[in-house]
């Protein structure tokens, strides 16, 4: 664990030469070339307390983000398969010792259910999760569930990409998981505090802090390409897992040449039975959040950062404009809930955490289009092969949006055509052809021809 430098972290929180008002200004220059910074940077960037670094820290973040990605929003959704689990974690409704959680796991006919609505309401991309159980969340129980998920088929619409939150795994399990023809192998540390990660794990497989950490490793040694990585804001001071999240990252980069492709950021949200959410024991406040997010960005601009639907509406409008690229939307927290509508009571009993933002995909889509973002279904890179180090050269040189913008919009023309309303629709278009219009003569005429292919009834138009 010698990459979790805890002395050296808390001597950089520690460090009150980093509190400079001129420091931090120098490092924010520096930041706009969007080749990164480093650790002793982003702890100096996290003591920012005045409102002209605040502002100049927001819009580098704004602006590092949308020169590697633009102004997409990569749009996702969660599909919950079984709430089973054998940790007890202090954090989570889904814990062992959680007797008064309704526990529900998804037959494969089930999740094919969970899936046509999933595809019905336009979602091209499935994050697949699943509390840690030897029997109900079995590896082999994991692949059935994938081959269903990729089987829906709704007149050429589908998941045409499913990304996996599961327990770690053997290097051997991971190769068997790369087989099923998975995107992204997504697992967050959750406190990378080594005390306070034994205090909120009081039993079970994630007790063992070392097998979670190296989880990452071990899936890059079986061939996965695309690794995600995260904490759990509000377990122990955020600076320090701030700087520890971004060391994880240095450590993937510089052994792997391969950061991790995405970083979420969750915070701690209100969850059944589970103290340490009721009670957060270092609750990080929003402005706290907005400027960890764009340290985060600063720090390694080539990553995907993720925002879920924990967040409330408003808040989540603010920090899209400080360096995330993805996000959740119409999510639920429960196996089989999008069938009920995530409105039963039986839904509140079974959920992982509550919610914040409760609209729909398309009211999501609509809002985010009137604050100048593009959503994107765009699934492209894995099946063009473009993952791992060939997408971090693409990523890392400023030259992903070259591919990305084309395939997002015509992607986005695809969602409105099949199932945008009246509202989503008539302020999409003007957004595809505003940015069309802005788009070099080449691209132009290029993203027309696609746009024209999918005006024709072609799926999944992309280069």
């Amino acid at each position: 664990m010698e990459f979790i430098n805890e002395r050296l972290i808390n001597s950089l929180i520690g460090d009150s030469a980093l509190h400079s008002p001129a420091l931090q200004s120098e490092i924010l220059d520096k930041a706009k070339d969007a080749k990164g910074i480093t650790l002793r940077e982003a702890a100096a960037l996290l003591n920012i307390n005045s409102p002209e670094l605040y502002d100049r820290l927001f819009t580098e973040a704004k602006e590092v983000k949308e020169r590697i990605y633009g102004n997409r929003l990569v749009m996702f959704a969660p599909l919950y398969l079984t709430n089973a689990c054998v940790n007890n974690c202090l954090y989570c409704a889904f814990r062992t010792g959680n007797k008064d959680l309704v526990r529900r796991s998804l037959s494969l006919e089930e999740i094919r259910n969970e899936t046509e609505i999933l595809v019905a309401q336009g979602h091209k991309r499935l994050l697949l999760v699943c509390g840690e159980h030897p029997k109900l969340a079995s590896l082999d129980f994991v692949g059935k569930a994938i081959e269903q998920v990729y089987a829906v088929d709704q007149n050429g619409n589908n998941i045409r990409r499913v990304n996996i939150n599961i327990a770690p795994l053997s290097t051997e399990e991971f190769r068997i998981l790369k087989s099923f023809g998975i995107g992204t192998y997504q697992i967050f540390q959750e406190t990378y505090h080594f005390d306070t990660y034994m205090k909120m794990h009081l039993s079970g497989p994630k007790r063992d802090f070392a097998w979670r950490l190296y989880a990452p490793d071990r899936a890059i040694m079986a061939g996965i390409d695309d690794v995600g990585i995260g904490a759990l804001f509000g377990l122990t001071d955020f600076r320090f897992e701030t700087l520890s999240l971004l060391s994880h990252a240095f450590e993937l980069d510089t052994k792997y040449g391969i950061g991790p492709h995405t970083i979420s950021i969750p915070r701690l949200e209100p969850a059944l039975n589970a103290p340490a959410a009721l009670q957060p024991p270092h609750a990080v406040d929003d402005l706290s959040f907005k400027k960890l997010i764009a340290v985060i960005r600063l720090a390694v601009p080539y990553t995907g950062m993720i925002l879920s639907t924990r967040e409330r509406a408003e808040l989540r409008r603010d920090l899209f404009s400080v360096g995330i690229s993805q996000i959740s939307a119409g999510s639920r927290t429960s196996p089989g809930s999008y069938k009920d509508s995530g409105e039963s009571e039986g839904d509140v009993d079974s959920e992982q955490f509550q919610l914040g933002d409760h609209r729909s995909l398309d009211e999501v889509v609509a809002d985010i289009c009137s604050l100048g973002y593009m959503p994107s279904f765009c699934t492209a890179c894995y099946r063009s092969e473009r993952t791992g180090d060939r997408f971090m050269e693409l990523a890392k040189s400023g030259n992903i949006g070259k591919i990305c913008v084309p395939n997002a919009l015509a992607t986005f023309k695809e969602y409105l055509n099949e199932y945008g309303t009246d509202e989503s629709c008539e302020i999409g278009l003007k957004m595809i052809e505003e940015t069309i219009e802005k788009s070099s003569k080449p691209l132009q005429n290029k993203v027309r021809r696609m746009i024209e292919r999918v005006d024709a009834g072609e799926k999944d138009v992309f280069f």
